[in-house]
C-alpha cells in the first residue's frame, strides 16, 4: 500500500494539475485549457453509504452546447465531477443532487486555447484512420502492460520512463488486478474493501481508483493513450463474476474518474468469450452504459480470444482483435468500414508458451503486414527475467 501511495503522489505531482472549484472558495473565474480538465470538489454527507445513497452530476454549458457528467464519492466526505472541455469559452456549471449540500452549486471557467503537447482526445478520421481533436494525424503504435498499475513502485516508475523513450503511443492496462501464469501475487490495495475472500461490492475504495488516476495522468504527460481494460477473466478475488447491479455501477465509477482524461479509450474486455458468467446481453448493456455516461465519447473496443467479436455493431468505434492473421486486415477493415487495429497478434519473446515467443523479426513483419493494409498492429513482450 506504501508503494502505491507514494507512486500516487509521485505522478500527481508530476501531472498537469486540474483546477479545482470548492464549495468553500472565494468566487473566481479559474482558466482551463481545451481539452484539459477542471475537477470540482464539494465536501457531502459521510453517513450512511455515500456510493449508494447520494446521486450527483453537473451540467456544463457554452452557448448551446451542454454537456452532463456524474460525480462520484472519493472518500472522507469529498465529492468530486471532472469535465473537459472541447471547446474555448466562458463556461457555466451547476450541480444537481438529493444531497442538500450538493444540490445547486454553480460557477464557471474560461476554456483557454491548449498548451504545447495537448493535441486533444483522439477519434476515428476517414472512416479507417485516427486523429488528435486538433485535426493532426494519430498513428497508432500500441503496447501491452496488462498488471503494471499493480506492481512495484520502482516497476511503475521505470515503465513510465521506458515509454517516454519508445516509439509507443497506447498501452493497453487492466483496471482490475490480474492473476494468470508468470504474474501471480496479490496487489497492495483492492478495488472493493475486502475482509479474506469476501468483496464489499457496496463500496468502492477510493485509494484504488486514485492510483489509477495518477497512472492515467503520467501516461497523458508523456503523450501515450491509456486503453483501460475494463473486465477479464485473469481473476481469482471474485471481479469476474460480480453480480450485474456492480457491474453497472463499476462502470458508472470509473466512467465518472476517468472519462475527462483526454488519452483515455476504453476496452470492453480483455478475452470477452472467456468470461463465461457473462451473456451477449451483459456485453451490450456495458456498451450501451458507456455510450450514456460518457459525455466525451471516448474511443471504445472489445478484445476476444476465442470468437471473434461483431465488430460491425455499431457502439465499436474500432475493432481491437486479437488475431495473428495478418493477412486478413484488409478484407475485415472494407467489412467493418471502420479502423482495424491488431491490438494482440501475439507477443515477441522467449517463453515456451506459443502466444508468447515471436523473434523480434517476426513482430517487425506483422506490424508491417498491418500497416501495409491500411491497419494497425499491437506489441507485447513476454521475456523471462528475475
Amino acid at each position: 500500500r506504501r508503494e502505491m501511495l507514494k507512486l500516487s503522489s509521485y505522478a500527481a505531482a508530476a501531472a498537469s494539475a486540474p483546477s479545482i472549484a470548492n464549495s468553500s472558495a472565494p468566487a473566481a473565474t479559474p482558466a482551463i485549457a481545451r481539452w484539459d480538465f477542471i475537477e470540482l470538489s464539494f465536501r457531502g454527507p459521510s453517513s450512511g453509504n455515500p456510493f449508494i445513497d447520494v446521486s450527483l452530476t453537473a451540467t456544463f454549458r457554452l452557448k448551446n452546447l451542454t454537456r452532463t457528467v456524474e460525480g462520484f464519492y472519493d472518500g472522507n466526505g469529498i465529492y468530486k465531477m471532472r469535465f473537459m472541455p472541447e471547446e474555448m469559452g466562458a463556461w457555466t456549471w451547476t450541480t444537481a443532487s438529493n444531497a442538500p449540500e450538493l444540490d445547486g452549486k454553480s460557477g464557471g471557467f474560461e476554456c483557454i486555447a491548449p498548451g504545447e503537447g495537448n493535441r486533444g482526445p483522439v477519434s476515428v478520421r476517414d472512416d479507417y484512420h485516427f486523429g488528435y481533436a486538433d485535426g493532426t494525424p494519430y498513428v497508432e503504435c500500441g503496447t501491452t502492460c496488462y498488471a503494471w498499475a499493480f506492481q512495484a513502485e520502482q516497476t511503475q516508475r521505470q515503465t513510465i520512463d521506458t515509454l517516454s523513450h519508445s516509439p509507443f503511443n497506447k498501452l493497453r492496462m487492466c483496471i482490475f488486478p490480474k492473476w494468470y501464469e508468470y504474474n501471480r501475487k496479490e496487489p497492495p490495495m483492492y478495488p472493493f474493501p475486502r475482509s479474506g475472500d469476501v468483496n464489499d461490492y457496496s463500496q468502492f475504495n477510493p485509494a484504488y481508483f486514485q492510483h489509477h488516476d495518477a497512472l492515467i495522468l503520467e501516461l497523458r504527460r508523456i503523450g501515450v493513450q491509456a486503453d483501460l481494460i475494463l473486465f477479464h477473466p485473469y481473476d481469482k478475488w471474485g471481479y469476474q463474476s460480480m453480480p450485474a447491479e456492480v457491474n453497472l455501477r463499476y462502470l458508472r465509477y470509473v466512467i465518472a474518474r476517468f472519462s475527462a482524461f483526454r488519452n483515455v479509450w476504453w476496452s470492453l474486455a480483455n478475452e470477452y468469450d472467456f468470461l463465461k458468467s457473462k451473456t451477449n446481453t451483459d456485453w451490450d448493456s456495458y456498451a450501451h452504459t458507456i455510450g450514456e455516461y460518457d459525455a466525451f465519447g471516448h474511443l471504445r473496443s472489445i478484445h476476444y480470444g476465442a470468437h471473434q467479436y461483431e465488430y460491425w455493431r455499431a457502439w465499436c468505434s474500432h475493432a481491437g482483435v486479437q488475431d495473428s492473421r495478418m493477412d486478413l486486415a484488409a478484407s475485415w477493415r472494407a467489412d467493418w468500414r471502420k479502423p482495424v487495429i491488431f491490438d494482440e497478434c501475439k507477443y515477441e519473446g522467449d517463453i515456451p508458451s506459443r502466444w508468447g515467443n515471436l523473434s523480434g523479426d517476426e513482430m517487425t513483419r506483422r506490424f508491417w503486414q498491418a500497416t501495409a493494409q491500411g491497419a494497425y498492429c499491437g506489441h507485447g513482450e513476454t521475456y523471462l527475467v528475475p
